[in-house]
């Protein structure tokens, strides 16, 4: 990897202006591809590429019903760092990136994932905590990486979830970490095309706010994710006891129960960052988010984490 800092890919925020903006300002940008389709993954590398000469890779979700279509999109295009996410990659999906000669990042959350993945040719991994902003697992950085990094040693590991200062930064590096992956700080960057309003809300919220969603009854489970509470996060939890109601009631069977809550957010992170809708859209964030507090442009953002990592590095 040319560097020690990776954008964390955030559907609708890690679009080409902050994927360049990140890798013009030093950093590793990442394109976060979530459901596009490959001419349209095509047009935002070509986009990116018309702003920035710098290296940036390509983060791609594992469940997309064209992922090797998303993947020779890259191969044309020469993209040397494929992000595989969501999910434990097919092998299939490994092998074509690099028969083009690209690296292979994905996500582990275990150590036994870890060294699967390793086996499987994967050139790097990321070890993201529960800290992190959107969809999480149970398990803190903290302990991931006291749990991982003694033990991977093949390939470069680098760290997330909850990083906003360059002091962590070089901690983790000093435990054997590559690098860091951030998200959450990178949203408020001036390049940042999110809206003034989701802007407005990851300024104004503390650590504590960022909370992950929570599920009400077992036989309904919801996936965690992590965002700034507000009114959509409360209705939420309404919906959930009135549709386990109703399932009780034997007004709906198991399967549209489930359904019905996991329709709840559909198109709600876009409502937020987009339309700027941040009382019904989802404001994905990290705990980190209580460390942003203005916006900045990026340049000067990542010159202020090294700057912290260079510092405590040097006492």
């Amino acid at each position: 990897m040319p560097t020690a800092i990776l954008g964390g890919a955030m559907t609708w925020v890690s679009e080409h202006n902050l994927v360049a903006a990140i890798s013009n300002a030093g950093g590793f940008g990442v394109l976060a591809s979530g459901s596009m389709m490959p001419d349209m993954l095509d047009a935002e590398i070509k986009a990116t590429k018309a702003l920035t000469d710098k290296p940036f890779g390509v983060n791609l979700i594992t469940l997309h019903p064209r992922l090797l279509d998303l993947v020779d999109v890259c191969g044309r295009h020469g993209i040397g760092h494929v992000v595989l996410a969501g999910g434990l990659p097919p092998g299939d999906a490994i092998t074509r990136i690099k028969d083009y000669g690209a690296k292979v990042v994905c996500f582990a959350p275990a150590l036994v994932i870890a060294k699967k993945l390793v086996r499987s040719g994967v050139d790097a991994i990321v070890i993201e905590g529960s800290e992190a902003g959107g969809h999480i697992g149970p398990v803190s950085l903290n302990v991931l990486a006291q749990e991982i990094l003694p033990h991977i040693r093949d390939v470069p590991v680098f760290v997330a979830g909850g990083i906003g200062r360059g002091e962590a930064m070089a901690a983790y590096l000093e435990m054997g970490a590559a690098g860091v992956q951030l998200g959450t700080r990178f949203v408020c960057a001036s390049e940042s095309v999110a809206h003034a309003n989701f802007k407005k809300a990851f300024i104004r919220a503390a650590a504590r706010e960022a909370m992950p969603t929570m599920q009400v009854d077992a036989r309904f489970p919801v996936i965690p994710v992590r965002a700034i509470r507000n009114a959509a996060v409360d209705r939420f939890m309404e919906m959930q006891r009135a549709v386990v109601a109703r399932f009780q009631a034997g007004e709906l069977d198991q399967q549209a129960a489930q359904l019905e809550i996991e329709h709840f957010w559909a198109g709600s992170l876009r409502r937020a960052v987009v339309d700027g809708n941040i009382e019904d859209g989802s404001l994905m964030a990290g705990q980190s988010v209580g460390m942003v507090t203005k916006i900045q442009p990026m340049a000067e953002i990542i010159a202020e984490l090294v700057g912290q990592a260079v510092d405590f590095l040097e006492k």
